[in-house]
């Protein structure tokens, strides 16, 4: 296990590479730059503002140059702000981080248990009842969720604050929770409910309750092992999807979150946030494959590297 660790974490350099020079490629090749406003500057303003960025270099030499300062985790300057990116990046970061945790153990927990009811009830009410909100919660995506539940619970009923985010305080964490929370609750719910089906007849189930043991033992001991790994394969993109953050659910609620923040950075051609963004998101995605990769060895012994 060890050494399959190492070596994915060794992948996670030429992948953090390739990543970063299609980015940057792509950043260089659209039309104007970070410095093209309403309000043009005149050339020698512009040409300072280059120089003092080395926007003024050949690219391959710029490109050279940001690898070697990405090699010691420097982000290089915000153009928009003067201040080096890593210090943005952790100031937006843990406002998404936060909000995404939260929507992962309420997806995760409204899911799992939808699920688990759908497939031990199944064609029964329960069962009806989670394939009914698990249809709906697919069809409700965020940019639609969020002006709604903005609408109906802040400005007709007035029971939660919609501007800002603050750890610990469920006025303003629900909504947004629940906002970016209900699509992957869905896709879990349906995916718990299959995998449970599948396990549901197997001769191992049957041999346990031939024995008399309970059914919550029947289902802790000898089904969820089993029936865990299609949903911890869904799992780990959802946590790095949801920690990234949104975009949608932060402009809604005023979340000063990363999703945010990207997509401000490329409306003004920011191109050090933009990179700097896009290198974080890029490790999260890794780490969270990798942990769900040790987590599905931990949860079924049989799975071996």
């Amino acid at each position: 296990m060890a050494t399959f660790i190492l070596r994915r974490l060794m992948l996670m350099a030429p992948l953090v590479l390739v990543i970063v020079t299609i980015t940057f490629l792509l950043m260089h090749a659209v039309e104007g730059g970070p410095f093209d406003s309403d309000k043009p500057l005149s050339p020698a303003a512009r040409q300072r503002l280059e120089e003092r960025y080395g926007l003024d270099r050949p690219l391959p030499q710029q490109y050279g140059l940001y690898l070697a300062r990405l090699a010691q985790f420097d982000f290089g300057i915000s153009f928009a702000n003067d201040r080096p990116v890593r210090d943005l990046i952790g100031e937006h970061l843990l406002p998404s981080m936060q909000l995404g945790l939260t929507a992962f153990v309420f997806a995760t927990a409204g899911g799992m248990a939808l699920g688990t009811l759908s497939a031990l009830k199944r064609n029964g009410p329960w069962d009806f009842v989670g394939t009914f909100l698990a249809t709906a919660g697919a069809t409700m995506p965020a940019f639609v969720l969020a002006p709604l539940l903005v609408i109906v619970f802040v400005l007709r009923l007035h029971w939660f604050d919609v501007l800002g985010w603050e750890f610990g305080n469920y006025h303003k964490m629900v909504l947004p929770t629940v906002a970016i929370g209900v699509l992957p609750m869905a896709f879990l719910t349906r995916i718990t409910r299959a995998s449970l089906l599948d396990v549901l007849h197997e001769d191992y189930v049957r041999t346990a309750r031939a024995k008399g043991l309970s059914e919550f033992r029947v289902l802790v001991r000898h089904m969820a092992r089993n029936a865990l790994i299609p949903v911890l394969t869904v799992a780990g993109p959802t946590l790095a999807a949801l920690i990234t953050g949104s975009f949608i659910v932060e402009q809604a609620f005023a979340i000063p979150g990363t999703g945010r923040e990207f997509i401000n950075s490329v409306l003004v051609r920011d191109y050090g946030v933009m990179m700097g963004l896009t290198v974080t998101y890029t490790l999260i995605y890794a780490a969270m494959t990798l942990a769900v990769d040790v987590l599905y060895a931990v949860v079924d012994p049989r799975i071996r590297y």
